[in-house]
């Protein structure tokens, strides 16, 4: 698909009068429920007693991404155009801040960043700083992602500059665990207890939290089924979305 396909006007909705605030865009859809969890975590997380004190916010849903772990894998079509076209359909729009819900996307995303001119708040990194800063420490954690997110190394690489060691499921408990649920939640199915399996296997080896580092993750997880902490990323995200703006930075 030609880049030329994804052409859009220059012109922005913030540059209109009478448009004031910031404006937070979504790029979402991948999945749908996903993009519509972190939807909510964002209105919950917001400090708001009135409508008018929530945050402006606009969704670009778009299932037909290419599936991000086959591109990764195994040679499948290059989601790549669909991001950024997403994404400059947001920017035309008035966001001046961009979050992504869906961690395996985020292999894409230097090439979105290259050709977007407005700035995405990085889930992996916020996840791995909010990580870093729990206490008591911790130094080992395990990792429930697609398959695609695992063999990139996204949250390795970002774990790894903060001394944190990073546990995987071994290949059999992530294709009949991990895979199977996210599969199924994706399906609108639910999941019966297989990512609590593939959780409690991680911290038998030593993992003292476990990354939900898929946005399907949370759906089909309970944090009261694990001995340790669940940490969502999409929440975090969500958080950093808020303290993000309301501090101002890089916006506008």
């Amino acid at each position: 698909m030609s880049d030329t396909v994804f052409d859009l006007p220059s012109s922005r909705a913030a540059d209109y009068p009478g448009v004031l605030g910031p404006t937070v865009g979504v790029l979402g859809g991948m999945g749908p429920a996903a993009t519509a969890d972190f939807y909510a975590k964002l209105i919950r997380a917001t400090p708001a007693t009135t409508d008018q004190e929530h945050l402006r916010v606009i969704i670009w849903s778009d299932p037909t991404t290419p599936d991000r772990t086959r591109a990764l894998l195994e040679g499948g079509t290059d989601p790549t155009p669909w991001l950024v076209y997403g994404a400059r359909v947001l920017a035309v729009g008035g966001a001046d801040v961009i979050a992504v819900p869906c961690n395996t996307a985020h292999a894409f995303l230097p090439a979105v960043i290259e050709r977007v001119g407005v700035p995405l708040v990085h889930m992996i990194e916020q996840t791995s700083r909010h990580l870093a800063a729990l206490q008591p420490p911790v130094r080992k954690v395990g990792l429930l992602a697609t398959t695609g997110t695992v063999r990139a190394k996204l949250y390795e690489t970002w774990l790894a500059t903060a001394g944190i060691a990073l546990l995987v499921p071994d290949s059999t408990s992530q294709a009949e665990e991990v895979t199977a649920a996210i599969r199924s939640i994706k399906a609108g199915n639910e999941d019966p207890g297989l990512l609590a399996k593939a959780a409690r296997r991680l911290v038998d080896r030593g993992a003292q939290a476990i990354i939900a580092g898929c946005t399907e993750v949370p759906l089909g997880l309970n944090a009261g089924e694990l001995p340790v902490p669940l940490v969502d990323p999409t929440q975090v995200l969500a958080e950093s979305v808020i303290a993000r703006v309301r501090a101002g930075q890089d916006l506008n």
